[in-house]
């Protein structure tokens, strides 16, 4: 075999491979192009639908009146829920199993839950406390071992007021495991109150006296009646029952104003209100 020979042949075989080569590029970018194409698509298409979903629901969760904390919430979520969706199926449809993926997003997910168990707890609580509203901003409430005024409901937080002003900021999980008393739940309340006048006094003075003073007071309710009766004999003192409706607002200012003049009015007719005193008797033995 001649030179020359040898030349064609090797040439007839590079022509060759690269027709091979040609061919399969054409081939693959066919299959493979069609899929890269379609991936893309899927991610635009799936990230504008995901955009319309949130936004309708959005706006239902704004026309049921939901609370716009959670409404911002699990906004969030739903997007974040439908993008990881939407990504999945696009490396699916590349030929990409994405059984691997998902296991590795819920060991994630696992881990996290498990490093972040007395977040997640309090996350639930603030759920709960949003969505079952035993108290709102403004209310005054006794809960988780704090008393204050209500100054914000957070997801994992609350914050109150104290009366002298102290900021306290509570997880959600002490308060949902505790017991809660919101003084500010009714537009009324009672003031239980209880006033001991001396044995010797008139004890239908002492009432009138009561009555009297609780009938000129124009922020104690007509309706209910106030309760005054005798509860107790005491030690030292008859006991009276002192129970007049009021509004919320008005509860401190009324109880200590009634106290400062139910004193001023006895003491202006001789009624005593008596306090514990001991009587101390020396016996003196005689010596033999």
């Amino acid at each position: 075999m001649t030179e020359g020979e040898i030349s064609q042949k090797v040439s007839l075989v590079n022509q060759a491979t690269e027709a091979t080569v040609v061919e399969k590029m054409i081939e693959a970018l066919s299959l493979y192009g069609m899929k890269i194409i379609a991936a893309v698509l899927i991610i635009v298409v799936g990230l504008w639908i995901s955009k319309i979903i949130k936004s309708c629901f959005l706006k239902t969760l704004q026309k049921k009146k939901v609370d716009p904390t959670l409404v911002g919430f699990f906004a969030s979520m739903l997007h974040g829920g439908l993008v990881i969706f939407v990504f999945i199926s696009a490396i699916s449809k590349l030929g990409v199993q994405t059984a691997s993926f998902v296991a590795v997003i819920g060991a994630a997910g696992l881990a996290v839950g498990l490093a972040l168990q007395g977040s997640l707890s309090n996350f639930a609580a603030g759920i709960l406390l949003i969505l079952f509203k035993p108290f709102k901003v403004g209310n005054f409430v006794k809960a988780g071992g704090e008393a204050g005024v209500i100054v914000e409901v957070g997801i994992f937080t609350t914050e109150m007021k104290t009366p002298d002003n102290v900021q306290i900021i509570i997880p959600n999980s002490t308060i949902m495991g505790s017991a809660i008393t919101n003084v500010s739940a009714h537009p009324t309340r009672r003031i239980d109150m209880t006033l001991g006048v001396g044995y010797d006094d008139d004890l239908n003075m002492a009432k009138q006296i009561i009555e009297d003073l609780l009938a000129a007071d124009e922020r104690v309710l007509k309706d209910p009646v106030a309760t005054i009766a005798v509860a107790n004999l005491g030690d030292s003192s008859v006991e009276f029952v002192i129970r007049p409706w009021v509004n919320s607002a008005d509860y401190w200012a009324v109880k200590f104003d009634f106290t400062k003049a139910v004193k001023e009015k006895f003491d202006a007719e001789g009624i005593s209100i008596p306090y514990p005193q001991s009587d101390v008797h020396v016996f003196q033995e005689k010596s033999s």
